[in-house]
């Protein structure tokens, strides 16, 4: 662990120990700034976005296919033969020029000696593939937009997070407060008990009620005080930095459906968890179009342009040029079966893929029912909750007014007091549940984008990178009529990468970020 991160979790831990729990910044923090800073900033985001960008090169890499290839080749060679004793007395030409070999009566053998090197360049440029570099195009096109929904669905779960992380704090901070003004009326009920107990109003018992309450009160202060310095923690890795003093959460209301039936609409569109495979499948196709490519010919052109002659001693002016031209057809005729053998597992693989998809519609519908059931049993609570608070202020009231009067016992003040505490606690507990359901419902439904929660911040382009690739280094013109042919004469036919539309981006946003943060470097 790096000492940066670790001294944040340090000070997040620090902080909310000190000070009640509450945060030292002076300085109002808003939701946006947290989505906005971790946006910008989030490993897991970042590696995501380089990973897509690597996955762009596929792209590059399958239209290799239509262009030319250019090698330079170099070798030497030294040749000693030997003609062995038993060939005495006859002409022996191992090395075939016409000449006989150089006969030694030492040795009785005949010796040949020849050197020779080779200096060229190969230019190989392919006409037609067969529709395998087209299947290739089809499939690298369907496996990047596939991973621009992974990185759609990684910036949902990191907002998310966020999200949660967020109200986590906010929830942690308020229920701090409660325990702690719950401690103050104790210590306050706790001191009147000992004064009644003095000119014998209360029995002993009464007093040593109220000293039992105060203390499981401050243990359950500590308890709290520990929840949120886990809360802060959890924030800090997602966000980057400490919670400030959190601003209310903004409404998610612009965003949110008016039923459950337009929720699945949506999501059945645009949630990237189901839109994902749907492109893994169009990938998976075209690989089956591929490994059928595979028993087509292949027709190229091949050019080469070298000079050959003896490296010892060396003469360039004794060096042949030679020059050739070819135009070749490869036809695979017997490949023991290789290939009916990869294209029945091709089939296969987009057989699951095509199973796959229904899978995933129906864990985005189970998402989106989840969420949108935890919403309404959310805002049902906060209802509910909200007015068992106001009916429980008003009983701990009266119940400590009954007291002084003789009406009612120092338990039954605690009692009050108790549930008074409990119902804030659920009634806050409950406004979190709501806010965190509706982010759940927006993130299986495909809304919980940067483009809609901050659209003051310039989101990032997942395009811009493959945009520069089409035309990087090694494009050449002529690639495009020989791709247009490649897929024209393809049999079976290259099926085309099918792009679904996006949803627009849906106004006016989460309340704008104080600062927007500068765009991080490429990692």
């Amino acid at each position: 662990m790096s000492k940066i991160l670790r001294g944040r979790l340090l000070a997040a831990i620090f902080t909310a120990g000190v000070a009640g729990g509450f945060a030292a910044s002076a300085s109002a923090e808003t939701l946006a700034d947290a989505i906005a800073l971790a946006y910008g900033t989030n490993p897991n985001l970042l590696a995501q976005r380089a990973g897509q960008r690597a996955l762009d090169e596929t792209y590059v890499q399958a239209r290799a296919g239509f262009r030319p290839q250019l090698t330079f080749n170099a070798d030497s060679y030294w040749l000693d033969t030997r003609t062995p004793k038993a060939a005495r007395g006859t002409v022996i030409d191992t090395n075939g020029d016409g000449i006989p070999d150089t006969f030694v009566p030492a040795t009785g053998s005949g010796v040949s000696r020849l050197n020779n090197g080779t200096v060229g360049l190969n230019l190989t440029q392919p006409l037609w593939t067969g529709g395998r570099t087209s299947a290739a195009i089809s499939a690298a096109e369907a496996d990047i937009l596939s991973g621009r929904e992974n990185l759609r669905r990684v910036e949902a779960q990191v907002m998310l997070l966020v999200i949660q992380y967020y109200a986590d704090v906010r929830r942690d901070q308020e229920g701090v407060r409660i325990r702690q003004e719950n401690v103050s009326v104790l210590q306050r009920q706790l001191e009147e008990s000992k004064a009644r107990f003095e000119v014998g109003e209360i029995t002993r018992t009464d007093v040593a009620q109220s000293q039992a309450r105060l203390a499981a009160a401050q243990a359950l202060l500590s308890s709290s005080i520990a929840q949120l310095a886990v809360s802060r923690a959890n924030y800090a890795n997602v966000v980057g930095q400490n919670p400030g003093e959190l601003e209310p959460e903004p409404s998610l209301a612009f965003l949110l459906p008016t039923n459950p039936d337009e929720a699945f609409s949506v999501a059945e569109k645009f949630s990237p968890l189901l839109r994902a495979q749907q492109y893994a499948e169009q990938a998976s196709r075209a690989r089956v179009a591929a490994a059928r490519a595979e028993r087509m010919p292949t027709v190229s052109l091949r050019a080469t342009y070298g000079f050959t002659g003896n490296v010892a001693p060396f003469d360039s002016s004794r060096w042949t040029t030679e020059m050739t031209g070819a135009a070749v057809v490869s036809v695979p005729l017997f490949t023991g079966g290789l290939n009916n053998s990869r294209i029945r597992q091709q089939v296969e693989r987009n057989n699951s893929d095509r199973i796959t998809i229904e899978t995933q519609r129906r864990t985005v519908l189970q998402s989106v029912t989840q969420g949108w059931n935890q919403l309404v049993a959310a805002r049902a609570s906060i209802d509910s909750t909200q007015e068992s608070v106001r009916a429980a202020k008003i009983a701990a009231e009266g119940t400590g007014e009954e007291q002084k009067v003789g009406l009612r016992t120092t338990i039954d003040v605690l009692n009050a007091e108790q549930e008074l505490r409990n119902d804030e606690l659920a009634a806050v507990a409950a406004r979190h549940d709501e806010y965190v359901a509706a982010a759940s419902v927006l993130s299986a439904m495909g809304r919980l984008e940067a483009k809609n929660l901050i659209p003051a911040v310039t989101p990032y382009d997942s395009k811009k990178n493959f945009r520069k690739l089409r035309f990087a280094l090694g494009y050449v013109p002529w690639e495009e009529p020989i791709g247009i042919v490649d897929r024209a004469v393809a049999f079976p036919a290259i099926p085309q990468t099918r792009a679904m539309t996006s949803e627009p981006a849906i106004g006016p946003g989460l309340s704008p970020p104080s600062a927007q943060p500068s765009a991080p470097p490429k990692r």
